[in-house]
């Protein structure tokens, strides 16, 4: 029986998004995407005409996922900018515990393209952290935070810098090091 586009589809994005996460973007090739996902070569290049469409697509579809799993984190939240911002570095905390952990994909892949500058994965990627800035810029200003987007940004940034010296150092003692930061920056925020 035949499969559908659609379920072939995403299956390559699944076995694209796996190798990428695993290998990174320039160590996978399509052969290994297509071995992956149990299709051909051909299959594969009817559905995505270059492997750099295919990293744009595989990063479209996990900034929805990604999106709608910090909104429903979001919608969890409630309290105090600092309980927001101690729950936040403690999902992060609980996170990098994962095995194999391997940071922010998305922060991953734009290091990797940094001489790419007009590759499609940044563009994605810069929309996706803005859209997360900006979420947790609402929840926020709900929990009364004065100048919730300088907050968020700066928040944001202790993240992303627990994030990847977390990678560098295999210690998840700067996310508890940029949680303290955080709410420090919470507490200026709020009294």
């Amino acid at each position: 029986m035949p499969r559908s586009r659609v379920e072939t589809r995403k299956r390559i994005l699944d076995a694209a998004y796996a190798l990428f996460r695993q290998r990174g973007y320039s160590r996978v090739t399509m052969d290994d995407i297509s071995e992956r996902a149990k299709l051909t070569k051909r299959t594969l290049y009817n559905h995505f005409e270059s492997k750099d469409q295919l990293l744009a697509d595989v990063l479209e579809a996990q900034h929805e996922l990604a999106l709608k799993a910090f909104r429903t984190f979001g919608d969890g939240l409630s309290g105090s900018a600092q309980s927001i911002v101690e729950a936040l570095f403690l999902d992060l905390s609980n996170w990098a515990k994962s095995p194999r952990w391997a940071g922010s994909g998305f922060t991953r892949f734009v290091i990797e393209l940094a001489d790419l500058p007009g590759h499609p994965a940044r563009s994605i990627a810069r929309r996706h952290k803005a859209q997360l800035e900006a979420c947790l810029s609402d929840l926020l200003a709900e929990a009364g935070a004065r100048e919730p987007a300088a907050l968020a940004r700066s928040i944001w940034l202790l993240t992303e810098g627990a994030m990847v010296l977390t990678l560098i150092h295999g210690n998840r003692g700067y996310a508890e090091a940029a949680c303290e930061a955080a709410v420090a920056l919470a507490r200026l925020h709020t009294e």
